[in-house]
């Protein structure tokens, strides 16, 4: 067996395992109306955040931080600075 290529093929398993994963981030952002919360592009933090979304805040905390982490690890698409993204989201 070719170890090498193994753990090729297991990083890619993992590295869509986490892409998958972050999808469903997404539709519960959505399903919770975070994103709308969000949308006036201000800084929020997960307290007050929470409060507009009529949710835990621990809970929106972890969520928070699962976007952070999948912006680190790469799973979500740099957007080109004329599509009105973030600074942080940007090329």
């Amino acid at each position: 067996m070719n170890e090498a290529k193994l753990h090729e093929f297991m990083g890619k398993i993992v590295t869509d395992m986490g892409g998958a994963w972050m999808m469903a981030m997404v539709l519960i952002g959505d399903e919770l109306g975070f994103y709308k919360a969000m949308g006036d592009g201000k800084a929020t933090t997960a307290e007050v955040l929470a409060e507009r979304c009529g949710c835990h805040p621990r809970l929106v905390r972890e969520w928070l931080d699962a976007n952070v982490a999948s912006v680190s690890r790469g799973y979500h698409r740099r957007l080109p600075a004329s599509a009105g993204a973030s600074d942080g989201a940007r090329e």
